[in-house]
């Protein structure tokens, strides 16, 4: 005999309301929405559950990969051949950026992404006192094909980060090609020329903002003539996440530049099958997998909305769309941790379908990324293509009527937000005017509030730190030798040029400087704004963090807190435990005991520590019996600040008066009041 189990004929179906009834009655009179959903920065609330009434399927809303709308995908197997590992590179030193580049593309990396310094982005030679920060030393094309000595050029992608250096920086990458016989649909990579990004993020052009579009539309327009596996115009939406945009924000910014950069390359002449093929979007994607995942594919989406609106045929809607790990959620302490924030989004960019994955090595906030920390970024993507089987399945999270609902939303929102910017003139007059800036500050404070109070949980920062983790060693370049180094070299190289039209450029580009080369293309004038400001989540944990290391350099030890615990352990432990996770959050130190029975004990083994902040640990009973007891003790003593663990509830008024200064609680404002004891210890 067999027997079969038929789970249609044998379970009931349950509907979405019976299962709501259960839960409430689990939830005994507590309220479904404050318990069971979460409000996202964009206003957009999740949900707990998500049913087939959530996603209405008829007519095919997501399409299929390759087609439009393009939320699946951009190409018909898309991700089948898994992504492009896209390593950036910027040690000043060109001999050094060779090595790395040339031992991470022999272990598994597959592009390219060169960052010039401070003055190569600012379209300055290295004679600039800029030279050598945060980026590769290239002045000429000379020392550009140093750097990409041995990298086979036809078979390797070399994107370029140039900040207003770009257009000097593509002539180059173009020569280097030209020397090595690198022609036609041979050459790839990506210029990445980016003027109002670069306005953004530096606050400067060395032309007039008419004057760049201008030359980057006549550049994109020769790249599609030229070199057509090359994009010459780049859409970051770094900068934008970097300053505090939400996700919806720095997608509707990204939208809007895109715009910018099609009217400008469409008034130069160029058809809207080609201004779409001509542009590159790079998007930060952060620690929320789901969000990350509804993002990128909302962004696929929104372009093809953008591109059919302009008249661009169904094949060049698709947009090429690089995904980045959000430097914003990088952290400096406990960086170790930051593996696992590049794995999250390394992970969600893949299974929504990116076409190249940048994963920033778990140092990058500290200064030049390790040998360690590039092979973990790259070898983290090889095990989600080769060990994990993430392209063995074309949009694996599509169906999902939570991931199609909140990639719906996403896009909804950051369209609505898309034509906000719109209706103010434009992504240049919205930088401009700074009505964007504002916009973007009123969101970083939403958030900065949100991690103060710990809210949004950042662990090895505002969650379980770590004060005794050794600090990770970065190389530390010699920029002096360096520098002299490439001012000897423009010694015998063309300081001056002359760009009429734009085939001058690339012609040019043989034997003049980058620094040449961007004055040449100037009109004359500038653009100038106040630079969006490049934030870090866990920027001001890590100040106090500091600034207790100082401390510590000068006094032998750190800045410290006892923790006043009241009875047996079991008592206190939950409280201590919370104490000790706060304060030492902010670089104090807590001292912890056995606990207390009474006042005069407790106020004895504090005299001992020689501390000057006491903290009253305990269950709300024994606050009851005897936390103002224990807080006059401790006054009486020499406490400076008492603070008591938890709410005080109806009892605030007489802990006050016994001696208690702050409470510290699940939702209070921790950066405020650690930044406030720092003050009163003098740590500075």
């Amino acid at each position: 005999m067999t027997n079969s189990l038929n789970l249609t004929q044998d379970f009931p179906a349950v509907d979405y309301q019976s299962w709501r009834a259960l839960v409430e009655q689990a939830l005994k009179g507590a309220d479904f929405d404050k318990k069971l959903t979460t409000r996202l920065y964009d206003g957009i609330t999740l949900q707990p559950l998500y049913t087939k009434a959530d996603w209405v399927a008829q007519g095919d809303p997501s399409g299929f990969p390759g087609f439009a709308p393009f939320a699946r995908g951009g190409s018909a197997a898309n991700g089948v051949q898994g992504w492009d590992i896209r390593q950036v590179f910027l040690n000043p030193d060109l001999k050094k950026t060779n090595r790395e580049i040339l031992k991470d593309l022999e272990r598994g990396v597959t592009s390219v992404l060169l960052r010039l310094d401070a003055a190569g982005r600012a379209g300055l030679d290295p004679d600039s006192e800029l030279a050598g920060i945060d980026g590769v030393m290239v002045a000429t094309a000379d020392d550009l094909d140093s750097a990409l000595g041995g990298v086979l050029l036809d078979i390797c992608p070399v994107s370029l980060d140039a900040g207003a250096g770009a257009p000097a920086a593509a002539a180059m990458l173009a020569e280097v090609w030209r020397k090595r016989g690198v022609a036609g649909a041979d050459a790839m990579g990506a210029f990445n020329i980016d003027p109002l990004g670069t306005l953004a993020e530096q606050g400067s052009l060395p032309t007039s903002l008419d004057a760049a579009l201008k030359r980057m539309a006549e550049i994109a327009a020769h790249t599609a003539a030229t070199w057509p596996n090359v994009t010459a115009v780049g859409v970051d939406a770094g900068p934008y996440s970097d300053a505090g945009a939400s996700d919806v924000e720095d997608l509707a910014c990204a939208l809007a530049t895109g715009v910018a950069y099609l009217r400008a390359m469409t008034a130069a002449g160029m058809s809207i099958d080609d201004a779409c093929r001509q542009i590159a979007m790079s998007i930060p994607v952060g620690t929320d997998f789901f969000l990350g995942i509804a993002k990128l594919r909302a962004a696929r989406m929104l372009w093809a909305r953008v591109a059919e609106a302009c008249g661009a045929s169904e094949d060049a809607r698709s947009v090429i769309l690089t995904a980045t790990t959000a430097s914003r959620v990088v952290s400096k302490r406990d960086p170790w941790v930051n593996i696992l924030r590049v794995t999250v989004a390394s992970f969600a960019a893949g299974v929504a379908g990116a076409d190249s994955v940048t994963a920033l090595p778990f140092d990058a906030a500290l200064g030049l990324p390790s040998d360690l920390a590039r092979r973990i970024a790259r070898n983290t993507q090889i095990i989600l293509q080769e060990e994990s089987n993430l392209t063995r399945v074309i949009d694996p999270a599509g169906g999902s009527w939570y991931v199609e609902t909140l990639t719906r939303q996403v896009a909804e929102r950051a369209w609505a937000e898309f034509q906000a910017i719109e209706a103010e003139g434009g992504m240049a007059a919205a930088l401009t005017s700074g009505t964007l800036a504002a916009r973007l500050d009123k969101s970083w404070q939403a958030r900065r509030a949100a991690v103060a109070k710990r809210k949004d949980a950042l662990t090895g920062i505002n969650e379980f730190p770590n004060l005794t983790e050794k600090p990770v060693e970065t190389e530390q370049p010699n920029l002096a030798a360096l520098r002299k180094g490439a001012v000897a070299r423009l010694a015998n190289v063309r300081r001056s040029a002359s760009v009429g039209a734009i085939k001058d450029l690339f012609v040019q580009a043989a034997d003049a400087t980058l620094g040449a080369l961007t004055t040449a293309l100037s009109d004359g004038g500038s653009a100038s704004i106040t630079p969006l400001p490049a934030h870090r989540l866990g920027e001001e944990f890590e100040a106090l963090r500091d600034a207790s290391d100082r401390w510590l350099a000068a006094h032998g030890g750190r800045p410290k807190v006892f923790l006043a615990n009241m009875g047996k352990v079991a008592q206190h432990t939950g409280r201590a435990t919370f104490a000790r996770n706060f304060f030492e959050a902010g670089g104090v130190e807590a001292i912890t005991t056995d606990g207390f029975d009474d006042a005069a004990a407790v106020a004895a083994a504090f005299k001992k520590t020689g501390a000057f902040v006491a903290c009253i640990c305990g269950t709300d009973a024994q606050y009851d019996e005897n936390a103002e007891a224990f807080a006059k003790s401790l006054k009486d003593m020499g406490a400076s600040r008492v603070i008591l663990a938890g709410r005080a509830g109806d009892k605030q008024a007489a802990y006050d008066a016994a001696g208690v200064d702050d409470y510290i609680y699940v939702g209070c404002d921790a950066l405020g009041l650690l930044q406030a004891l720092h003050a009163r210890l003098g740590v500075k």
